[in-house]
């Protein structure tokens, strides 16, 4: 004869407690760092570039009640479906790279900063776009919470670095990766579909967990080059200011060092 016991819980309600304050925290750390940028690099009269991800959701809040409140007059480019559906939604001007091929200011969030802000981009899959945007805008500021604030890329950030590749090269391009750098790049799979992930590009996505520590300059020249790839979530030399909302309810700011 069977008996039927119920399962403990598998996390005490003191856990659950924990966990729930943690992702309240990290959520008001982001919209600490996306309301210091706002309102530290934005201006009446200037295109700016909308990044993407959940901590760029606060930047735009805060742009659209700036541009209520003080009447600015605001153009903004998107980095992605997200970033366009959200500037829609908040009734910003909404504009293009055919349009306003030079902007004054790109903000965006990353995945890992390191202490030469240096980033890591592209868990959310745009890390074309985003490079795109972030290249042609005269400032490119990065906000964050403090789980994204590293000294060395890899200590927080534990998924890799994002290679978006043209499909049929997918297979070719991660065994050059693993060969020449070490670690393994795998194809980021779907979560709510079959199959892998297909960006806005229509290209699939590597990730690269690498092994050690790189000259991450070179690195990234070097994948570029790589036939069929189109880019990497390595953004090198391009932030000129990162700001990371802090535990304590503080932002911490870091520009690059000077060599």
């Amino acid at each position: 004869m069977f008996s039927w016991r119920l399962a403990a819980p598998l996390c005490s309600p003191k856990h659950v407690w924990l966990f729930s304050r943690s992702l309240n925290m990290a959520e008001e750390a982001k919209k600490l760092a996306a309301y210091a940028a706002v309102d530290n690099h934005v201006q009446n009269n200037q295109v700016v570039g909308v990044g993407s991800g959940s901590t760029i959701v606060y930047a735009v809040d805060r742009l659209a009640e700036r541009v209520r409140q003080e009447k600015l007059n605001i153009v903004c480019v998107p980095t992605s479906f997200q970033a366009r559906q959200l500037i829609l939604q908040h009734g910003l001007t909404l504009s293009d790279l055919d349009r306003h091929p030079e902007l004054d200011v790109a903000i965006d969030g990353a995945d890992e900063v390191d202490g030469e802000l240096t980033l890591i981009k592209g868990g959310g899959g745009c890390l074309t776009q985003e490079k795109i945007v972030a290249g042609c805008a005269k400032h490119f500021v990065v906000i964050a919470d403090y789980r994204k604030d590293s000294k060395n890329l890899g200590q927080q950030w534990k998924k890799g670095v994002p290679i978006e590749v043209i499909p049929m090269a997918y297979v070719p391009v991660s065994r050059i990766i693993a060969k020449r750098f070490g670690g393994e790049a795998n194809l980021r799979m779907a979560v709510s579909k079959a199959g892998p992930v297909v960006t806005d590009n229509s290209n699939f996505i590597l990730d690269w967990k690498f092994e050690h520590a790189q000259n991450w300059k070179e690195v990234n020249t070097a994948i570029k080059m790589i036939p069929g790839v189109v880019e990497t979530g390595l953004f090198v030399g391009m932030a000129e200011r990162a700001y990371f909302g802090m535990e304590d309810g503080t932002v911490k700011m870091r520009d690059p060092s000077v060599n």
